[in-house]
């Protein structure tokens, strides 16, 4: 039988690049970020646990919508950098008693709300073949390596580069050992695949899109919102068009 998916997902960064508004929490199109992340993966049943890292002081009075939206979130204290709320999210999904445990694990960024049902599950094939997969998009931009003074020192071959993204996808087990000794040797990493590459593991890229992207500056907010409105739109069409093959309008 195959293994059930579980979810990491660190949102206690402290949102500095947008004036010290938390990330998790900003209103898109009238919800928060994090909802917005969050529900793909709930919509999978494939997924049996997911583990929410939140910043410390929100746990004693987290967000209601939060709380009472699925039985299989847990809220957890994240830590002083996203390795260390991540190694947390994932200790709790070992430690969450499901009866079917996680087999592949899933880390996902709280403040990027336009992942795809599509995505996720490209993620989680390549995971149970036993491979870390990171979901991405290839480099269109010329990118060019720059010494501490922003002076070119190289112009690396785009066509060998990826953006990394999130959802990333691991045998859970190996990316709780990764990360374990991670933090114990002290490396530092910006995001899961590097932590577990570091380990041994073998890493593949899979397509993500262009649009999933993390809310991190103030002009990223209005194009999220944008996005967002058109998938709404899309989804409205969608139904409108599979009610009128039948004789009747949309359920509202």
């Amino acid at each position: 039988m195959t293994g059930g998916v579980g979810v990491a997902i660190p949102a206690a960064g402290a949102g500095r690049r947008l004036g010290g508004r938390k990330k998790a929490y900003l209103e898109l199109a009238g919800r928060p970020v994090l909802q917005h992340a969050l529900e793909p993966f709930l919509a999978s049943d494939e997924v049996v646990a997911v583990a929410v890292a939140l910043p410390g002081e929100d746990l004693d009075d987290p967000p209601g919508w939060l709380t009472g939206w699925d039985p299989r979130i847990r809220l957890i204290a994240g830590g002083g950098t996203r390795l260390h709320s991540v190694l947390a999210a994932l200790e709790a999904l070992d430690g969450m008693g499901v009866d079917d445990a996680p087999e592949v694990t899933l880390v996902h960024d709280g403040a990027r709300p336009l992942v795809t049902d599509e995505i996720i599950r490209r993620c989680i094939a390549g995971a149970r073949e036993g491979e870390g997969t990171v979901a991405g998009w290839p480099a269109v931009d010329t990118l060019k390596e720059v010494d501490g003074n922003r002076m070119v020192v190289a112009t690396p071959d785009r066509r060998q580069l990826w953006r990394a993204q999130t959802p990333q996808a691991f045998p859970h087990d190996r990316l709780l050992e990764a990360y374990r000794s991670a933090v114990q040797a002290g490396v530092e990493a910006t995001d899961d695949a590097a932590i577990y590459a570091h380990a041994g593991g073998a890493v593949r890229m899979v397509e993500g899109s262009p649009w999933n992207f993390k809310v991190t500056h103030p002009d990223d907010i209005p194009v999220a919102e944008f996005l967002l409105g058109r998938r709404t739109d899309a989804s409205a069409d969608s139904v409108s068009a599979e009610d009128s093959e039948v004789g009747k309008g949309p359920t509202r």
